[in-house]
């Protein structure tokens, strides 16, 4: 098995060739149901049916979970689909060039453009999401441990008149076994509320990082006073408080600062792809995902590449990667994207 290589060809295939339990996390986003055509021969995303669609992506996954070790987890990004005749904002040509779905900008495809037999009335949202989240967990075996907000707050705008305009898409977390690796101190975030006064530090009597005053008397703490925030230096994969003041408590060492554990909800911005892939996510939002799911050294797995930002933000970051692209042409973007050995892309 070669690691830091993209493999060109359908990722089951690749994924059979795999050992058991050689992975240590996976971090991918499958075309969506019903929204673009990639112009490939067999690819995901065309099945007549909502049904159909998840059998596919079951059984993808049902390898994923093979390969992942016992303490892998996989984060699943998807969107949903409106059933409906095809027409729609998204299938005008503008639109069609540019978006993987209405709410992304920055990526590209080709609109399907027929009708797709679903049991969903026209207008219903089909809610391929957690249909996909619940196959994973009850046929595959997955523990569904998170479902993730991906937030965006420059969603592109809809012209519909008649329910909200669409702005959100699911990551789910997914673990292989009920205990699993998660660096939740790798991704803490900065905590809201700490402003830099060494008196927001403790909750109680005590205000102090030290404990003499600078009277010189020495502080007692209330029954029931605690510190407020936990604290941790701020290392290479931290992130740099932008939203606090820089202040800092006395005797708080430098570059450290309270955090809280990361929500589930991802505030991040789409960004264009002047490389005009279909289907591009930002590197934002996939670090977390890569920094608390897989250890360093260890092995990202993307079974549907595209453009290669799961590789890249992988190795940026000391980790080695995994990946499968079913169209040659994606390839040459990938490869112009990360600097990596001639040798590297089979």
């Amino acid at each position: 098995m070669e690691v830091n290589k993209v493999y060109n060809e359908d990722c089951l295939t690749g994924l059979k060739k795999l050992p058991d339990n050689c992975i240590d996390c996976c971090v991918t986003s499958p075309p969506y149901y019903g929204l673009r055509d990639y112009g490939c021969d067999g690819q995901i995303g065309l099945e007549q049916s909502p049904t159909d669609y998840i059998d596919r992506l079951t059984e993808v996954f049902a390898e994923v979970f093979r390969v992942l070790k016992p303490e892998g987890t996989l984060w699943l990004n998807l969107g949903d689909s409106y059933a409906g005749s095809g027409k729609g904002a998204a299938n005008y040509p503008d639109n069609a060039k540019r978006y993987k779905q209405g709410s992304n900008k920055g990526t590209v495809g080709n609109r399907t453009g027929y009708r797709y037999v679903t049991a969903c009335k026209d207008k219903d949202l089909i809610g391929i999401p957690w249909m996909a989240a619940f196959a994973l967990r009850d046929r595959v075996g997955y523990y569904l441990r998170n479902d993730i907000i991906w937030a965006k707050p420059n969603a592109m705008p809809e012209s519909v008149t008649d329910r909200l305009t669409k702005s959100h898409e699911y990551i789910f977390l997914m673990s292989k076994s009920n205990r699993y690796y998660f660096d939740h101190e790798a991704i803490q975030e900065i905590a809201t509320g700490y402003d830099g006064r060494k008196d927001t530090v403790f909750k109680g009597s005590q205000k102090y990082i030290i404990p003499v005053m600078p009277h010189g008397n020495r502080q007692t703490l209330a029954a029931g006073g605690h510190q407020r925030w936990r604290f941790k230096n701020l290392q290479e994969d931290g992130q740099t408080p932008n939203t606090m003041h820089l202040r800092r408590a006395e005797g708080l060492p430098d570059k450290q600062y309270p955090v809280r554990n990361k929500r589930d909800v991802w505030s991040v911005s789409t960004k264009p792809d002047s490389n005009a892939h279909f289907a591009v996510y930002p590197e934002e939002l996939i670090r977390p995902c890569i920094l608390a799911g897989c250890p360093k050294d260890g092995i990202v797995l993307d079974p549907f590449m595209g453009s290669g930002t799961t590789a890249r933000v992988a190795r940026k970051y000391g980790r080695n990667f995994i990946g499968y692209e079913l169209n040659p042409e994606y390839i040459k973007i990938i490869e112009k994207k990360i600097i990596v050995e001639q040798d590297m892309f089979v």
